[in-house]
């Protein structure tokens, strides 16, 4: 089964009868059902996010899922009285989601069957299935990892740094050097390797070629001299976004081969798909080197297609880059590297590439 086809990204729970035993506005004392704190916080530490999607007052269930302890669990409740496949596009839509990636629980056959009408790729499940969800293969990534036992803590101050922006009178470069941003990009090490595996399954929009590498396939690459496994990490005033790229380079003599370059979708109005990629070309203007990178087209990737050309990738043939034919459906890219500026809106940490690596 391919993870990345069946991997639910965020859970969106209906209310009365699902989540809780009775309807809340003939009861306003109803009850979590039995066994479902474990669901929530067994899935919440494997980084699927959780939202709300119910036919209530929004005040009145809010304070009752406050009461029974799991509101903190929910990111972008949608209670209110409109359709059901409304709130989950919302959902799904902010958080920048394919609906492939979210499901939905309800205990009403004709709720459920609204939601797959209007959005056929949610993955539908009756309430009496919610016991079962941990098991089931869409709920379980093959590993967990530090990032993702804190995923929702990491949209929740996102959707924090939203906010002020929206309210940042400024430019939006003014407003993100008020962020204090720190980018790291360093060598994937062993405990690492696990967010660099989990980047490329889960990122779909900004993958330049939208293939997943297995952690075995990974530390086969670590170990080679020839490549260069890389990962980006982000900080700010709010907190880590954690592991926010990777990148896959081969270091051949004449040329290096950008493999791979995928970021999270979450960072991109920060610029750091630029800045990365402006690092990557003053490194290989450094050593002498021109840049060859694949892209593959997908339905989910084309503002990676766009960063590769605004960094300036073009179709020009090369030596370097007929050097070995592309796969099918594979474009090779190539750059002739010049100096690029450090960024002016974060602090940067990274390694020398093409230079013998430390022990």
């Amino acid at each position: 089964m391919d993870d990345k086809q069946t991997l639910v990204k965020c859970l969106v729970w209906d209310l009365d009868e699902t989540l809780w035993r009775g309807t809340l506005v003939e009861d306003g004392n109803v009850r979590l059902a039995d066994g479902i704190t474990a669901v929530i916080e067994e899935l919440d530490s494997r980084g699927v996010l959780q939202a709300v999607a119910s036919k209530n007052d929004h005040d009145l269930a809010w304070t009752r899922l406050v009461e029974l302890g799991v509101a903190d669990y929910f990111v972008l409740p949608q209670i209110g009285w409109g359709r059901k496949s409304d709130s989950v596009r919302r959902i799904a839509e902010r958080l920048n989601f394919a609906p492939g990636t979210i499901a939905f629980i309800d205990d009403q056959p004709a709720e459920r069957a609204e939601v797959a009408f209007h959005l056929p790729e949610v993955r539908c499940y009756p309430a009496d299935q919610a016991l079962a969800l941990p098991g089931l293969p869409e709920f379980s990534p093959r590993a967990v990892t530090v990032d993702s036992r804190r995923r929702r803590q990491l949209y929740q101050a996102n959707f924090q740094r939203e906010s002020e922006r929206e309210s940042f009178a400024g430019p939006d470069e003014e407003f993100l050097r008020t962020l204090g941003l720190e980018l790291r990009v360093g060598r994937a090490d062993d405990e690492e390797l696990s967010r660099v595996e989990e980047l490329t399954l889960r990122t779909s929009q900004m993958n330049a070629t939208g293939v997943h590498y297995p952690d075995a396939v990974l530390r086969e690459l670590c170990a080679d001299p020839a490549h260069e496994v890389l990962v980006a990490t982000l900080t700010d005033r709010f907190g880590p976004h954690g592991a926010i790229g990777v990148l896959l380079l081969e270091t051949r003599p004449d040329h290096w081969h950008l493999k791979l370059l995928a970021t999270s979708c979450r960072v991109v109005s920060f610029g750091v798909g630029t800045v990365v990629l402006n690092w990557l070309v003053d490194q290989a203007f450094r050593a002498g080197v021109h840049l060859v990178a694949d892209f593959r087209a997908t339905d989910r990737n084309r503002m990676m297609d766009i960063a590769y050309r605004f960094a300036g990738f073009t179709d020009e043939r090369c030596e370097c880059s007929a050097e070995r034919p592309a796969e099918a459906g594979v474009q090779r890219l190539h750059l002739v590297p010049e100096p690029r500026a450090l960024p002016d809106t974060m602090r940067l940490d990274a390694p020398a590439i093409g230079r013998p690596r430390v022990p």
